[in-house]
């Protein structure tokens, strides 16, 4: 645990700290103060904190986003908080990349049309999370009680300042030109928003029902709405798991999710992915993730929530929870499915002599690991 006041120290190694020092981030960052003696050689930053972005602040909400400019390792994904006020709006608008979402608190009404005109409509709430492909316009509108959630984008340079808005198109077409599409006159048009909207304040919405529109070519063939906690979660030793695929959400074609919960002592087993880079936002709780990047290179780094954490493709790593109370987080990739390779489990199901030679532990010892995959041990 973080001492109050942190040294760059280890036994009879280190010395004095410089007076000039931030000692709140060195305490939330032991491990990199004085990292564990298996930390090797050079492996790239793989973390940074929400509350260190940039946050734009409009009439109604907030929003903050973490990119590759923030964290270059983050290639495949990038990641935005958002806050909105009771009835506030996140204005109707599309994107190159697709968005998953999660709803960490409060709820909110979401809709979308795709490209045959079919609609969607509903209102998620924390726990719930949703999914727009690619292109699909959308707009998200905060409940009475507000609404703040995680968005993830399959590409680690997307900025959410570079959204396609409705607003913005329009102030960007010719009035005659708009007209004509619409069959609108000059003072029917004469409000029309001269910049962007982007966020900005409205009333709360009526009824779900009495706020649907009903499309002659029908509802979406897959929603875009899927509860994850109300999953049955995966039940292990040192916590739970809920993961949200293409298998259980098919909507979600290019992003897999896992919900993983764990208990003040327990760990996030030793493992990879075969599949994806991963990309983490840490929900609550504190947590120490160690990774090995091959070559004898290693490094540890340590989590609260709002941070975001990386792990590229293939490289092991593990978390454990730091503290008295559980820590929750997501893991997200940029794939149709979720993948990991447990090195228990790999071990278990390898001829166990060639472990034993390998490793030098009696045979025993391995005879004893079990064959299925743990994840929270």
């Amino acid at each position: 645990m973080a001492t109050n006041d942190p040294q760059p120290r280890r036994g009879d190694e280190g010395a004095a700290p410089f007076k000039g020092r931030n000692v709140e981030l060195e305490r939330q960052n032991p491990d990199l103060l004085v990292p564990p003696t298996t930390d090797n050689r050079l492996v790239p930053n793989l973390k940074f904190s929400f509350s260190q972005a940039h946050t734009r602040v409009e009439k109604g909400g907030w929003t903050r986003e973490v990119t590759v400019r923030d964290l270059p390792v983050a290639t495949t994904l990038s990641g935005v908080q958002f806050g909105l006020e009771p009835g506030a709006y996140r204005e109707i608008h599309w994107h190159q990349e697709s968005e998953w979402a999660y709803v960490l608190s409060g709820s909110c009404r979401i809709s979308a049309v795709d490209q045959e005109g079919r609609t969607f409509i509903e209102d998620v709430k924390a726990g719930d999370l949703w999914f727009f492909p690619q292109g699909i316009p959308h707009n998200i509108q905060a409940l009475d009680e507000g609404v703040q959630f995680l968005l993830v984008f399959n590409d680690g340079a997307f900025s959410e300042n570079n959204t396609f808005l409705l607003s913005d198109f329009f102030a960007h077409v010719p009035r005659s030109v708009l007209a004509r599409n619409f069959g609108w006159s000059t003072e029917q048009m004469a409000n029309l928003p001269e910049a962007e909207k982007y966020i900005f304040q409205g009333e709360v919405p009526p009824s779900l029902d009495a706020d649907r529109v009903v499309s002659p070519t029908g509802d979406v063939p897959r929603t875009f709405k899927h509860r994850m906690t109300a999953q049955a979660p995966q039940r292990f030793r040192g916590g739970t798991v809920r993961i949200t695929d293409s298998t259980n959400f098919a909507a979600a074609t290019t992003t897999a999710a896992a919900l993983v919960e764990v208990e003040p002592g327990g760990m996030r087993e030793l493992h990879w992915h075969p599949n994806a880079d991963e990309w983490q936002y840490f929900i609550s709780g504190t947590g120490r993730m160690g990774v090995y990047a091959a070559s004898a290179s290693a490094r540890t780094f340590d989590f609260q929530a709002g941070d975001v954490g990386y792990v590229p493709f293939a490289y092991g790593h593990y978390i454990v929870n730091t503290g008295d109370e559980p820590l929750v987080y997501l893991e997200m990739f940029r794939h149709a499915r979720f993948e990991d390779i447990s090195v228990m489990q790999w071990m278990a199901n390898t001829p166990h002599e060639v472990i034993a030679d390998t490793i030098n532990v009696p045979r025993d010892l391995v005879d004893q690991l079990p064959q299925t995959k743990q994840v929270v041990v």
